[in-house]
């Protein structure tokens, strides 16, 4: 059996003040095409479906299609919810929807859900674990020691009658110790969200969520398919595909990556302003930073009829840096709570950024919310 691995969609993100749904909606359709190409039979969807918890309408519609066609084309579906989603409206009509091959993470009650496959060489059982907090694992499993990310996935996944004589594949959106990570993502304070890869080796696969760059974590079986698009520039030499992972007999598994091309890429260009004048236009989003030592006063718009997405643009010289930001400072919806607070603290503070002994304050207050029933 075929499956295509993607994650972290982030459907309704922008950069800076830019929309992405075109180029996110151009995204899914190059997804469909490639779903149908390599013949696969399922599509493994590792959450981080929409940027908010209350997505647009807009970003809803795009998925719906985007669902409805791999449903056309007789693709089954699996979605879990990630940090950025609201679980229980990822999950909405999830037992519905069962009927047309779509299974959606449903409400967490102590152990992931499972469903059934089955193709000539006998049964795969699929995992489905949304994005999992400690505070959530105490909730439902109250006899269990749980401090940590890493206790609390092995307490869950405790709770999994997974027949290791059959081929299991789990799909999670977590934070996997070793992974490399960019600017896209949100962490914990002192990597507490840190869970070791070997809690996941009763798995034949593992399709994972949450961080940005395609990667394997320690063994080929265990990888981040990566998101689909660059969310900032820390992104920009992300080589961004979706992973096609085929399953035969037990122990029997090979896997190959597509590569995916933006309507407009996410880049850094850096130079003289002639010599980048002189490049051919582009609408691609760029940071861009010039090394004249003496640039006119009007280079940013010079700049931008070459580059009209350039959201920002740099000036440094052996005299001189400086930075300015073309558009506004990323929107809010787009910030995590603790950034949020960052920026707060350095309103408050004559621009001066909040220290460690703050960002534990702000961190132990989150995590006593989140505990709250």
């Amino acid at each position: 059996m075929r499956f295509l691995h993607l994650a972290d969609l982030h459907l309704g993100r922008q950069l800076g003040d830019l929309s992405l749904l075109s180029d996110q909606e151009a995204m899914l359709e190059q997804i469909a095409s490639i779903a149908e190409s390599e013949g696969a039979d399922a599509v493994l969807i590792a959450g981080d479906v929409y940027q908010r918890s209350s997505p647009q309408a807009e970003a809803m519609a795009l998925f719906d299609r985007f669902i409805s066609r791999l449903c056309a084309r007789g693709k089954k579906v699996f979605i879990i919810s990630g940090n950025h989603d609201s679980a229980p409206r990822i999950s909405y009509f999830s037992s519905l929807i069962k009927g047309s091959g779509v299974y959606v993470s449903e409400a967490f009650t102590g152990a992931p859900q499972s469903v059934s496959l089955a193709d000539e060489y006998g049964e795969i059982t699929v995992w489905l674990l949304p994005f999992l907090r400690p505070s959530q694992a105490k909730r439902f499993l109250p006899g269990e020691k749980i401090a940590t990310y890493q206790d609390a996935m092995e307490a869950v996944l405790r709770q999994a009658a997974i027949d290791p004589e059959k081929r299991n594949i789990l799909i999670c959106h977590q934070f996997i110790t070793g992974c490399e990570i960019s600017d896209s993502e949100e962490r914990s304070l002192g990597g507490l969200d840190n869970i070791d890869a070997s809690v996941f080796d009763a798995f034949d696969y593992v399709a994972l969520g949450h961080i940005h760059k395609p990667q394997r974590v320690l063994r080929d079986t265990l990888r981040y398919a990566g998101s689909p698009l660059k969310y900032s520039f820390s992104e920009a030499n992300h080589k961004k595909s979706v992973t096609v992972v085929e399953l035969r007999a037990k122990g029997d598994i090979s896997l190959h990556t597509v590569p995916l091309r933006p309507v407009r890429d996410v880049r850094r260009l850096e130079g003289m302003l002639d010599e980048l004048m002189a490049l051919p236009y582009s609408e691609d989003y760029l940071e861009v930073t010039i090394h004249d030592e003496l640039p006119p006063p009007d280079a940013r718009v010079t700049l931008s009829v070459n580059y009209p997405n350039m959201l920002k643009f740099s000036v440094v010289n052996s005299r001189t840096k400086y930075d300015v930001d073309v558009l506004a400072v990323q929107r809010m919806e787009n910030k995590s709570v603790t950034e949020l607070f960052e920026d707060f603290y350095r309103l408050q503070n004559n621009d001066q950024p909040p220290g460690d002994a703050h960002r534990q304050v702000i961190q132990k207050a989150l995590r006593e919310l989140e505990e709250k029933p």
